[in-house]
């Protein structure tokens, strides 16, 4: 858990902030200990942190905390903006990737968007450099690196900041731009655009129905 206070924000509050109308609510899922939170909360957002880890949740200030797992959510009231990051829509379990983007639909605005984030579908793990270094001099490090013939890739990162070093198992899949277009279909959504070049941030919007047309209405 520490690891998830101590990691930096970076770029990522700035790009959503860019991405959003001035002073947005947002409901943000798997919020962790606040570490993308408090910067929008400063950035003029009003925020509603969603995790089903109480002792993240414990981190936050300033912002609305719900304890629930993401599948479960049912706030009943409606956002301008969902957030679901993490590569948390590469969720190895479809079904409960799937889960995650109806949740995002049932409490995103109509006029709203839904901010995703996934790696770069054209990704080659095994091309990157074992271990990097950030702007703010803590390394990570990427070891045990498998690929299965599914999509399902599992690694572990081992990160050191500031002399302290955690390990963090993630196991994910990789989700293609066609694939991305299905499941958000399926929970009736679309793409909106791409915010990054290399298409890891994704805006999302609903699709709405088309209203049956009364008789007599102009065509």
């Amino acid at each position: 858990m520490e690891l998830f206070q101590r990691l930096p924000a970076g770029s990522v509050p700035q790009l959503i902030h860019d991405a959003i109308p001035a002073g947005a609510s947002i409901l943000e899922l798997g919020a962790g200990a606040g570490r993308i939170t408090r910067p929008l909360i400063g950035l003029g957002h009003e925020v509603v942190a969603v995790d089903e880890s109480p002792d993240m949740l414990a981190y936050i200030h300033g912002a609305e905390t719900v304890q629930c797992r993401i599948e479960e959510l049912a706030l009943g009231r409606r956002f301008d903006v969902v957030l679901l990051m993490s590569h948390l829509i590469e969720n190895p379990d479809r079904e409960q990737g799937q889960k995650f983007l109806k949740t995002c639909r049932a409490h995103v605005a109509d006029s709203g968007s839904v901010l995703l984030q996934r790696d770069p579908p054209d990704r080659n793990y095994r091309a990157e450099p074992l271990r990097r270094t950030m702007s703010d001099g803590s390394t990570i490090s990427m070891r045990d690196l498998d690929q299965s013939s599914s999509g399902v890739v599992s690694f572990t990162l081992d990160y050191q900041i500031d002399g302290s070093t955690w390990s963090q198992e993630v196991v994910t899949r990789r989700i293609s731009d066609k694939s991305l277009e299905d499941v958000l279909a399926a929970a009736d959504l679309e793409i909106d655009s791409y915010l990054t070049p290399s298409r890891t941030w994704i805006r999302a919007r609903p699709r709405l129905r088309d209203e049956p047309r009364v008789v007599g209405d102009p065509v």
